[in-house]
């Protein structure tokens, strides 16, 4: 409708404006309809309320402009006011995720063969100049093992880290430390000492995955003639796992390690006592206790199989 001169000076005592929208909306806003029974529906923003003589028309609006949010029709005048233009509807879409990394795929070559009647120096050998996985592309050395060929305990971990890879050796960095307050604990050393005292320890896989990345299926079946033909050389009167890839290659299993640790299991007629890995106790402390449990059934296990032992244990070198 046209403002006649006599409208717009009552709305101007009444302090009231008049208002044609021009800029869009930047946020759809239901347009309360007032009831004489219901209060008005709160606005999705914050707004100057009208005086009830100004809403004229509105406050009669059918009960349908009060369930869809929409400008109500205007007369049509021939000095009509500016439509307002269309309100964007903002549409947030989710972040797409990152691709996923490409699996690693295992490159394979001819695995070694007569490794389960190698002797010591030959299988230290055959080691060093395996080619039967794609690991050896990137290694820096193997990391065969070290220890008491006679030992009574046999510790077995997963894969080289990063500087076990530089230095050649099982266990070291902040993790072998770890282990060896572990082993001290309960009597044991990777130092010289007798075979009662000195541990033997390898790993599951020789070489060191690229990045530090878990070995994969394929690479842990390759490395596992090695790791048995260790275990028959040694003979020992227990062997504890340390940690997941170590615990799937001697058990074949999947379950994990809290479900695993709380029973002995056998290979090759070795018991085989489950523990997590001293790198995974430096993320979580916490969990030192359940690991002392564990050494301490291998401890007694230990020596109740050195009891029985009839003495004829002999040495490989």
């Amino acid at each position: 409708m046209r403002w006649t001169e006599r409208q717009l000076a009552m709305l101007r005592e009444m302090g009231v404006p008049p208002f044609w929208p021009t800029e869009p909306v930047a946020a759809a806003a239901t347009v309360p309809v007032a009831t004489p029974d219901a209060a008005p529906a709160e606005a999705a923003f914050s707004a100057p309320a009208a005086p009830a003589a100004a809403l004229g028309a509105a406050a009669r609006a059918p009960a349908a402009f009060a369930a869809a949010p929409q400008d109500a029709p205007r007369p049509q005048t021939s000095a009509q006011p500016p439509r307002t233009p269309p309100r964007t509807q903002l549409v947030v879409r989710p972040a797409t995720p990152p691709a996923p990394a490409q699996a690693a795929e295992a490159i394979l070559g001819p695995r070694p063969t007569g490794v389960d009647t190698m002797d010591w120096r030959t299988l230290r050998d055959t080691v060093a100049s395996c080619q039967a996985c794609g690991l050896c592309q990137s290694r820096t050395q193997t990391v065969f093992g070290t220890g008491h060929v006679q030992a009574r305990w046999m510790l077995v971990g997963e894969a080289p880290g990063e500087q076990e890879d530089r230095e050649g050796e099982p266990f070291v960095g902040r993790a072998g430390q770890l282990l060896d307050r572990m082993l001290a604990a309960v009597g044991l050393t990777r130092s010289e000492a007798p075979p009662e005292q000195q541990v033997y320890i390898a790993n599951a896989l020789k070489c060191r995955p690229p990045a530090n990345r878990n070995p994969l299926p394929q690479e842990v079946a390759q490395c596992e003639p090695f790791l048995l033909r260790q275990m028959a050389l040694v003979q020992p009167d227990l062997i504890l796992a340390m940690g997941r890839f170590a615990v799937q290659s001697l058990l074949k299993t999947s379950e994990p390690i809290g479900k695993l640790r709380v029973r002995v299991h056998e290979v090759q007629g070795i018991p085989v006592v489950v523990t997590y890995h001293p790198a995974y106790l430096l993320r979580n402390p916490a969990d030192k206790a359940l690991v002392w449990d564990d050494l301490c059934r291998a401890r007694e296990l230990q020596l109740s199989r050195a009891a029985a032992r009839s003495g004829t244990h002999s040495g490989p070198m």
